[in-house]
């Protein structure tokens, strides 16, 4: 399987280029800075220099040529401002899935956020507030194309070990989830196309990856 990831420099998204590599997979990450290839290199992964703010989507969609799937994994990350918010968690997610589109590749995972449905609270911060904005606009914009797309929303994020067992369902209380278990339940999706229409929230739990992974294909 050759899978290309948007945000390929990212925690989630070098994890997840390690875990395809490992499996003999190809995966190709789009980063905006040159000088982090050599990272990507050491993750098992092709870098290739992409700005998704900067990029038009005939060239995105040259580089998704013979891709299986795609993965959006980008963020403006912390310190950026609302701005940058809408310009990549919304649009850089918009764009990868017009390139996508021209380029004839159907399956789609977008790394969404838990909250995005809920209202703000008085007193939020008002890039979090953006941040949490620009993915719900990303989700709407992607769940309503003619694409095998299926959204995760994982919880509060840590960088501790894998725990290999989570709480995914279509609605799941408030929690924490590793980023390495973020990345073990994006491989398990790209593995399961009966995924393909489901927008899943994640947290650690008790139930095995490979077991929750079926549960939710089953319906």
């Amino acid at each position: 399987m050759r899978v290309v990831i948007a945000g390929g420099h990212g925690k989630i998204a070098k994890l997840l280029e390690r875990e395809l590599a490992g499996r003999g997979d190809s995966a190709v990450g789009l980063i905006r800075n040159p000088d982090h290839a050599a990272a990507l290199h050491a993750a098992g992964a092709e870098p290739v220099v992409a700005d998704l703010e900067h990029t038009g989507v005939d060239t995105v969609a040259a580089h998704l040529a013979g891709a299986d799937a795609v993965v959006f994994a980008a963020g403006a990350g912390p310190g950026s401002g609302a701005a940058r918010k809408d310009t990549v968690d919304r649009a850089g997610a918009v764009l990868l899935a017009d390139a996508a589109q021209r380029a004839g590749v159907r399956r789609y995972l977008l790394v969404s956020s838990m909250g995005v449905d809920a209202p703000p609270r008085p007193g939020s911060d008002e890039a979090w507030v953006a941040y949490l904005r620009a993915k719900k606009a990303a989700e709407a914009e992607i769940t309503g194309r003619d694409l095998e797309a299926t959204v995760l929303r994982p919880g509060r994020l840590t960088d501790d070990q894998p725990v290999g067992r989570i709480t995914l369902a279509r609605h799941v209380g408030p929690g924490e989830v590793t980023r390495a278990d973020v990345a073990r339940v994006l491989l398990a999706l790209l593995y399961e196309p009966a995924t393909a229409g489901l927008t899943l929230e994640l947290v650690g739990g008790e139930t095995p990856i490979a077991d929750a992974i079926r549960a939710v294909a089953a319906g």
